[in-house]
């Protein structure tokens, strides 16, 4: 029966239990950006031991919320668990492993820019214009200033995979977290407009529908960080 408000008993006693997960959820979520945040920036340098009971002890939370955090991490790349050992930050790259990475983002990404802009609706160039508009450049060298350039490269280059009507391509691009791995790489906030004016142009590509227009544009795009932006860390 309803009180004086219009609520009812039951729906009493079930708030209670909402707000509690929702709060666990958003402590689960402040540690794992925490500890994301320390992998990017190396405050946890690349394949150092990552301690389990000290990072509880620093946020003062239980160890619970953080082994969620380096679960998620784990299937990120960003910590690798080794048997009986614990979590370890996962090293850098190697030079080899970069190269891997971009010769399979320049066999997979420009056809996928193809297909997107042969298949191209009104409800896909409203995303992607959507999406670049939501595109903040960076405002630090850290991740902090980047976190928000990371993640838009990310749903950008996901969006486009999507819209080439392949789901294998988009679970393909999705599974090398490559956005991640290359921001850890490097931080030079001077890149920021750089990869938004590529963003740009891909996607005059793509919504004009211009096939041939899109894949140029996205094997510029991947050309320029690999050689240009990325590569010459390892000289």
């Amino acid at each position: 029966m309803a009180d004086a408000l219009g609520q009812t008993g039951p729906m009493e006693s079930v708030a209670p239990v909402d707000r509690r997960l929702l709060r666990r959820q958003m402590l689960a979520d402040d540690v794992y950006e925490a500890i994301k945040t320390m992998l990017m920036d190396h405050v946890i340098r690349p394949g150092a031991r990552i301690s389990i009971d000290g990072l509880a002890r620093e946020f003062q939370v239980s160890s619970t919320p953080v082994r969620e955090a380096l679960a998620r991490l784990e299937s990120e790349g960003l910590a690798v668990k080794e048997p009986l050992k614990g979590y370890r930050a996962t090293p850098l790259l190697t030079l080899e492993e970069f190269d891997d990475l971009y010769r399979f983002r320049l066999l997979l990404e420009p056809w996928a820019a193809r297909r997107a802009a042969e298949l191209i609706s009104p409800a896909g160039i409203e995303q992607l214009r959507s999406e670049l508009a939501n595109a903040v450049e960076p405002t630090s060298i850290d991740y902090a200033g980047y976190k928000s350039l990371t993640a838009h490269d990310n749903r950008f280059h996901s969006l486009i995979a999507s819209l080439s009507g392949s789901e294998q391509v988009r679970l393909a691009f999705e599974r090398t977290h490559c956005h991640l791995h290359i921001f850890r790489l490097h931080y030079n906030r001077d890149i920021g407009p750089e990869v938004l004016t590529e963003h740009r142009t891909l996607v005059e590509a793509i919504t004009s529908g211009n096939p041939s227009a899109a894949e140029a544009a996205m094997t510029h795009h991947i050309e320029n960080s690999m050689t240009l932006r990325l590569r010459r860390i390892y000289e």
